[in-house]
């Protein structure tokens, strides 16, 4: 395949690919046969869209695409049990992971009681004292004063810890790979039970959530009693589905994009408490949720007080929700400090061993809060899986996160099944695992022996995907206006990448702790304002910085700029190119 506008090795190392012949003539039959721009045809064309599907897509409602959630096993009963223990004034508890997706789901759940008149108790395991899930202790004092423990974005493999709530009812929901036998649960709604077809197997606890709600919504329908409002409930399913990282493919697609709408008029306060704090002042994107928004949210589960999260997201009045955000924000900014240490000593270690199947690092008193973002960040920097451990009194607790093509939870689960690990599991792109210090070694080479087989599937050395090439004049807010209609983007719906052939850099300065903002022009047109998130910790700003007057080919995504009122069109810069 011929590289795009010759780019073999770009300045982080990349190779430009841009779309093929074939494709490149599929997208402008669709920009002639639909009158679109072929920008915005170039993404139907990689989507698969054909021109009857096109008005659909671009336009997608949850009515058209909402499954039936009885096409989930246990959805029924879970319904059922639900309502009669809320219009019964029966004592409710919701024990939820201390994630966004957690939270999130655990307020979906408070918000649908409180508006039936319930009020439930919160419970959310202490990351460093309880772990990750429900454990026997914590579900055994819940049970003795409950008579119904809802367990959400959790519990599909915690058979001894809820078998200690004997006497209770139990209820599971959840989406994390299940294994052979189920839990002692009256009820696991779980589109990745092994008896799922998967066809809802996208889904993240959150929408599993939603769709037990929409089933328990005709429960009360039947019964001639009033449904609580489910879609302003969208944006806690929005932000939970891009955090989480759950494909944004079916219904998870409408999820999002009715979500966005939603948070954009600011009814939750606690989502615009936190926008506020984060100085949010647009209407948010896929983006924010999962860069902004998501990680002030998992700051509390991460080195803070584990129910933050969710007290903000469920929060009513908007003087507790600023005050739970300022709390959120100060604990992301802990967080940061802390995640920058242990991130430079992961990557040396990647570094120095070579990586080449998965990237792996452990360490002594690495806070287990942000293993799993700088897991992620070496997965960003190295191009394969990667397992952050942090060890302590000889057990270390790790996150791991995927790439495109490998299914890294189960990878992990099967680790467990084979007694390497004291516990794992996860789902396609994350997992979470505790094992002794001493098996670390034969562990990870274990896993990087599992999935070799489809990391063989996958080039090591990422190219860089090029949707086409633009003009900065074409690069107008109109345009990005029907750009955004084939949104939103995120995992497996990748945002357009566009490229921009001979510019001249302008300027470039850094910005904040490690980003970058820069100016670049060419011949006779507006300069093109550019902005590199995370740029200073690689070798993309360095090398701007000292480029003033050099010509590029440059490369990124396009995003609104809010400045003093005024909207213009910015490029997100993934990459440049000497000329």
């Amino acid at each position: 395949m011929t590289s795009f506008l010759n780019v073999e090795r770009s300045l982080t190392g990349r190779r430009w690919v841009g779309p093929d012949d074939a494709m490149t003539r599929r997208a402008e039959a669709l920009a002639q046969a639909l009158a679109l721009p072929l920008p915005v045809a170039r993404i139907l064309a990689e989507r698969g869209i054909e021109a009857p599907e096109a008005p659909g897509f671009l336009a997608p409602t949850l009515r058209d695409m909402l499954p039936d959630p009885e096409t989930l096993r246990d959805i029924g009963p879970a319904a059922e049990r639900l309502v009669s223990a809320a219009t019964g004034r029966e004592r409710i508890a919701i024990f939820a992971d201390y994630d966004v997706d957690g939270g999130a789901s655990a307020a979906l759940l408070l918000d649908w009681l409180r508006q039936l008149g319930h009020r439930a108790t919160l419970y959310i395991p202490d990351r460093i004292d309880e772990g990750y899930g429900p454990n026997a202790p914590a579900i055994a004092a819940l049970a003795r004063d409950h008579d119904l423990i809802v367990c959400v974005d959790c519990g599909t493999l915690s058979h001894d810890a809820l078998a200690a709530g004997h006497g209770t009812d139990i209820i599971v929901l959840d989406h994390h790979l299940g294994a052979e036998t189920l839990p002692p649960a009256m009820a696991v709604v779980n589109p990745n039970r092994q008896d799922e077809d998967g066809t809802l197997g996208h889904l993240c606890a959150a929408g599993v959530v939603f769709l037990t709600l929409v089933q328990a919504g005709r429960v009360l329908r039947k019964q001639g009693a009033p449904e609580p409002a489910l879609l302003p409930m969208l944006d806690l399913v929005a932000l939970a589905t891009v955090a989480d990282v759950a494909p944004l493919t079916g219904v998870n697609r409408a999820f999002v994009r009715q979500g966005l709408a939603i948070m954009a008029r600011r009814s939750r306060p606690g989502l615009a408490a936190l926008s506020d704090v984060a100085r949010l002042d647009t209407a948010p994107s896929s983006f924010h949720l999962g860069f902004v928004l998501g990680p002030r949210v998992n700051a509390g589960g991460r080195v803070g007080r584990a129910d933050l999260g969710a007290l903000c997201l469920s929060a009513t009045d908007a003087d507790e929700a600023r005050r739970l955000a300022l709390a959120l924000d100060e604990l992301n900014r802990d967080r940061r400090a802390i995640e920058a240490a242990v991130r430079d000593e992961a990557l040396s270690q990647v570094e120095a061993r070579g990586d080449t199947a998965l990237a792996w690092a452990a360490g002594d008193g690495w806070h287990p809060g942000v293993v799993g973002i700088v897991a992620a960040r070496v997965k960003e920097r190295s191009g394969l899986p990667a397992v952050v451990i942090g060890v302590e009194g000889g057990i270390g607790k790790g996150s791991a996160r995927s790439v495109d093509g490998v299914d890294l939870g189960q990878a992990v689960q099967r680790l467990a099944a084979e007694g390497l690990l004291l516990k794992g599991g996860g789902h396609r792109m994350a997992a979470g695992l505790t094992v002794a210090e001493e098996a670390i070694p034969a562990a990870m080479a274990r896993l990087a022996e599992l999935i070799a087989p489809q990391m063989a599937q996958r080039r090591l050395l990422a190219d860089l995907r090029i949707s086409g090439l633009i003009e900065p004049g074409a690069a107008t807010p109109e345009l990005l206006e029907m750009i955004d209609a084939a949104g939103p983007f995120g995992q497996a719906a990748p945002a357009p990448r566009f490229a921009f052939s001979d510019l001249i850099l302008d300027s470039a300065s850094a910005m904040g702790e490690n980003h970058l903002r820069a100016s670049f022009r060419a011949a006779g047109q507006k300069p093109l304002e550019a902005v590199a998130w995370g740029a200073m910790d690689g070798e993309l700003g360095p090398a701007l910085l000292t480029a003033r007057g050099r010509r590029f080919h440059a490369a990124g995504k396009l995003e609104l700029s809010h400045w003093g009122g005024r909207a213009r069109v910015r490029l997100r810069l993934d990459d440049v190119a000497a000329l």
